[in-house]
């Protein structure tokens, strides 16, 4: 990251103490979080910060007084300031509607240092939550769960973790049983008795008959499920009360991950 550090570092570190100035808390993410807890580096052209929803305008509106260009990209989730060839993400939430910022992130946001400036991080059990939905065909996130329960396992609150996927723990499963694969001879970083109780959730968990039948791939993949939804035979699980995007929400999404992605059914929403 060195090379792009060099280069990136004015604008970003400006960034940070603007935000500091004007007292909008945020936190630290993406690839610059991902290698102080991992050690794994990477080039990118972006800074992504999280912030609470209540502070999203607030932090683009620090950017625009300081005479940066900055927009509500996706307002149901992300907005960016730029720089001249980097850029700043400002996040609220996942794209899915999933995994928003509240106080408790703050709570437990680990301190680091950042281009020479105190931060604080996205502690590491909300990093792995929102990284574990993102299975696009153009991009999956799996090696970065991976590589967060292998270097963090030690520090991981296990019942927060379980917590933060709430009724997606079959996610969170999933992953785990990935990371035993991944990884055969490290199967102890992952506290046994966790494991086992969710397998024995899957065990005991019923089926849910007699139900509208649901599609919960959308929030895995803002396309390769639209088949399913433009059948008219599944409701899309983004427009459920726990998440609840709307149906141009949804629409603006979809239409971003490109021409392939046709539009799909928007009258889902009641």
């Amino acid at each position: 990251m060195d090379d792009f550090e060099d280069r990136s570092k004015p604008f970003y570190q400006r960034s940070l103490q603007l935000l500091q100035a004007a007292h909008v808390p945020f936190l630290v993410g993406g690839a610059y979080a991902f290698c102080i807890y991992t050690g794994i580096t990477r080039h990118t052209k972006d800074l992504d910060l999280f912030v609470r929803q209540r502070d999203f305008a607030r932090a683009l509106n620090t950017f625009c007084e300081a005479g940066y260009r900055a927009e509500k990209t996706f307002p149901h989730w992300l907005g960016k300031a730029f720089g001249d060839e980097d850029s700043i993400d400002i996040i609220y939430q996942a794209g899915n509607g999933l995994c928003p910022v509240d106080d408790l992130w703050f709570d437990r946001a680990p301190e680091a240092e950042l281009f020479d400036l105190p931060v604080r991080l996205t502690p590491p059990e909300e990093m792995i939550c929102m990284k574990a939905y993102i299975m696009e065909r153009e991009r999956y996130d799996g090696a970065d769960v991976a590589h967060l329960l292998f270097h963090c396992a030690r520090q991981i609150d296990w019942s927060h973790l379980l917590r933060c996927f709430g009724p997606d723990w079959r996610i969170l499963l999933t992953h785990l049983i990935l990371f035993g694969f991944i990884y055969p001879t490290e199967g102890n970083r992952i506290p046994a008795k966790f494991l086992q109780e969710l397998v024995r959730r899957l065990e005991n968990d019923e089926p849910t008959n007699g139900q509208p039948p649901l599609c919960r791939g959308t929030l895995l993949s803002r396309v390769q499920f639209l088949p399913d939804l433009q059948t008219g035979h599944f409701r899309d699980a983004r427009l459920e009360p726990r998440v609840g995007l709307s149906a141009a929400e949804i629409e603006a999404w979809t239409q971003a991950a490109g021409a392939h992605a046709k539009p799909h059914l928007a009258a889902q929403e009641d």
